[in-house]
């Protein structure tokens, strides 16, 4: 079956070149019986949403989203090390993290799961586009700025409900070497309830402290050439950063966001706007020894 399944992604253009074992990647035998594993394991949460969710609690439905988030990233070989506190007690808050590859949405949610606000393209993916719907994730239209007024409204009645919220305020991905300008439109909600922001930076690397480009999903990169590199990568860590609450009712949207980047750059060891990317050492991602919890 494992053999099978490699030929066919060989076929269906997920690899370009033979995969042998090396020191970044699986053999093609490993790589292959990952993928296959997650995609049974995609086949389950896509029933339990279906037939578990409508009759679960929303504690029971944060339970099963945690559980079964940190058992994909278990079944890519990815480990979670998370440094500082995720605020959740309570809710009424919203995560503001870097976005560099699909998988990010998982992390944050095997630590803390959360409500997203996301692009509408991800609701027509394959398989994920399911599973994100069925665990609320609110959708926006960017281009339309009549439908950030209407996403903006379901969140802020989601927050004065004790929601979490999490957005990527850059509004695409990249491939970890930069960060792009963070918006704040999607932030007059938690002033508005007087709620928090927590700025969360999220950095993939190797055990050894490399940096890993392995689960990057930006530029031309599909979704199932993403999926498939990072099922043949080897020995890799997700850092989750997270830097203290911002109470949000003194601040404006714009700070906010501006507040939440810097934050973020600092952690990624990232130049500011201003500043010339010479001027910053060349990176090696320090893998952090805080245990998964």
């Amino acid at each position: 079956m494992v053999r099978a399944f490699s030929r066919m992604a060989r076929l269906s253009g997920f690899v370009a070149r033979p995969v042998t074992a090396s020191a970044d990647r699986v053999s093609r035998a490993r790589q292959s019986w990952r993928a296959l594993r997650v995609l049974v394991h995609v086949g389950r949460g896509i029933a339990i949403t279906t037939f578990v969710f409508p009759r679960a609690s929303a504690a029971q439905k944060r339970a099963l989203n945690r559980a079964w988030s940190r058992h994909l990233l278990a079944l890519l070989g990815v480990e979670p090390r998370v440094q500082g506190e995720i605020h959740e007690a309570g809710g009424n808050v919203v995560y503001l993290a870097n976005h560099v590859s699909w998988l990010d949405i998982f992390v944050l949610d095997a630590h803390s799961p959360a409500r997203f606000i996301a692009k509408a393209e991800l609701a027509r993916w394959p398989l994920v586009g399911k599973l994100v719907r069925e665990t609320g994730t609110i959708f926006v239209t960017r281009a339309r700025k009549a439908d950030t007024l209407r996403v903006n409204a379901i969140a802020a009645e989601a927050l004065r409900g004790g929601d979490v919220l999490a957005v990527f305020p850059e509004g695409t991905t990249t491939d970890g070497t930069a960060l792009l300008k963070f918006h704040g439109s999607l932030l007059q909600p938690v002033i508005d309830s007087a709620g928090h922001v927590q700025p969360i930076a999220l950095r993939y690397a190797y055990r050894d402290g490399r940096a890993s480009r392995a689960t990057q999903y930006a530029g031309d990169t599909s979704l199932a050439r993403s999926f498939w590199s990072i099922c043949g990568a080897r020995d890799q860590v997700i850092e989750v950063i997270a830097h203290p609450p911002i109470a949000a009712s003194t601040r404006t949207r714009r700070e906010l966001a501006a507040l939440s980047e810097a934050a973020i750059r600092a952690s990624l060891g990232l130049p500011s706007p201003a500043q010339p990317a010479s001027a910053t050492a060349p990176q090696k991602f320090a893998a952090s020894r805080d245990r998964p919890r």
